[in-house]
C-alpha cells in the first residue's frame, strides 16, 4: 500500500486514474491524456509511482533511438493502507479528501469541455446524488462486503466487446 502523501498528490492521483480499468499506457499515451500536465512534470510523477511500486513496467520498445516503457497499475498498492490512514490526523484527512473532491471537480470539468456545447449526462451514464441508509454498523459492514464484491467483479470484466472505462467514485459519512 501507498502513502496518502504519495497518491494523494494532484498530479500523480490523475496519472492513478488514467490507469484504472487494467489499462497499460506509456508516457506518450499519459501525454494525450493529461495534456494540460507539462511533460517533465509528468515523467517525474510516473518515474515516483514507479519506484514506489504504483506502476510496473509490463513492456518496453525502441522510439526514434529511446526506450519507451508501457506501464500498468498496480491495484493493491494504489491505495492508502489502513495503518497509513488511521495515523492521518484530522488534518490530514481534510486535506486528503479536498485533494479527492477536487480531482472529481476536474474530471467532471474535463468531461463537460471534451463533451462540447451539449453533453448528453444521461446517454453517458453521469450521475451523482445522496442517499441515507438506515443501517445498524453490522448491516452497514455487510452492504460494504456486498459493495466490494460487486465492484471486484465489475472490474474483473475488463476492456472489450464495446465496453466503455466507466469511473465510479464513493464517499461513505455517517448522517449524524
Amino acid at each position: 500500500m501507498a502513502s496518502a502523501d504519495l497518491l494523494l498528490h494532484p498530479v500523480r492521483l490523475r496519472v492513478v486514474q488514467a490507469f484504472l480499468g487494467d489499462r497499460v499506457l506509456t508516457t506518450t499515451d499519459l501525454r494525450a491524456e493529461l495534456p494540460d500536465v507539462p511533460a517533465a512534470s509528468l515523467y517525474r510523477h510516473v518515474g515516483v509511482l514507479a519506484e514506489a511500486g504504483v506502476l510496473t513496467v509490463v513492456g518496453e520498445r525502441k522510439v526514434r533511438g529511446a526506450a519507451e516503457r508501457s506501464y500498468r497499475l498496480v491495484t493493491e498498492a494504489a491505495s492508502v493502507g489502513a495503518g497509513d490512514a488511521a495515523a492521518m490526523s484530522p488534518e490530514q484527512h481534510r486535506r486528503a479528501f479536498a485533494t479527492f473532491v477536487a480531482g472529481l471537480l476536474a474530471d467532471f470539468d474535463r468531461y463537460v469541455d471534451r463533451s462540447g456545447a451539449d453533453p448528453d449526462f444521461a446517454r453517458d451514464g453521469v450521475g451523482y446524488r445522496h442517499v441515507a441508509l438506515w443501517q445498524t454498523d453490522e448491516e452497514f459492514a455487510a452492504f460494504l462486503g456486498e459493495l466490494r464484491a460487486l465492484l471486484r467483479e465489475r472490474m474483473a470484466a475488463g476492456p472489450g466487446n464495446g465496453r466503455r472505462r466507466r469511473i465510479v467514485s464513493t464517499v461513505l459519512l455517517p448522517g449524524d
